[in-house]
């Protein structure tokens, strides 16, 4: 398993038809804050954080680590999206070593339903088949999201298991790596 921290990092900022995907800079501070804190956001993820413990927590730079990235829209951040290698004590063994990489993204409620978030997943998985071929990555959701589960489809996500966490059904797929045609 070769880690996230092993690439190079950070990128050049990823370009797509209309975003921009890049890393976390302090001016994105209030919308992390919006994004954790939002009740719409956080009803399939267990509910929002409260806003007070997020100010207390998030530093003025929000974190920047390999698999990280900031959705920005013309000069303005609309979510977040991530891949992050899961720990051995999660529910998934899609490999020997348990050691797939989990794609995660939000975005601002007024963002959703334009095609942005597959627009910006699309790219962080092709960065990351570029950055690690051959890696499986791996998605969760409840069930009940249905926009998230149309999406998982959409990238290809085929389903491994499902399971109960946050007091809901969970879906989990897999994407494997497209081998090129020899």
């Amino acid at each position: 398993m070769t880690e996230l921290g092993s690439v190079d990092w950070p990128p050049a900022p990823i370009k797509t038809d209309r975003l921009v995907l890049r890393v976390p800079e302090a001016r994105d501070r209030a919308v992390f804050i919006e994004l954790f804190t939002s009740p719409q956001v956080g009803a399939y993820m267990g509910g929002p954080r409260p806003r007070d413990e997020c100010e207390r927590a998030l530093p003025e730079t929000p974190e920047r680590r390999p698999g990280r990235f900031v959705i920005e829209l013309d000069g303005a951040m609309i979510g977040t999206i991530e891949l992050n290698r899961r720990d051995a004590d999660h529910r998934s063994h899609v490999r020997p070593d348990a050691g797939e990489a989990e794609l995660g993204y939000l975005l601002l409620p007024e963002a959703w339903g334009r095609g942005y978030a597959a627009e910006a997943c699309a790219a962080a998985l092709d960065w990351f088949a570029d950055a690690l071929p051959g890696d499986p990555v791996v998605l969760c959701t409840q069930t009940a999201n249905e926009r998230s589960m149309r999406l998982a489809v959409k990238l290809g996500f085929t389903e491994v298991q499902r399971f109960e966490e946050w007091g809901a059904e969970q879906w989990m797929g897999v994407r494997f790596p497209v081998t090129p045609p020899a």
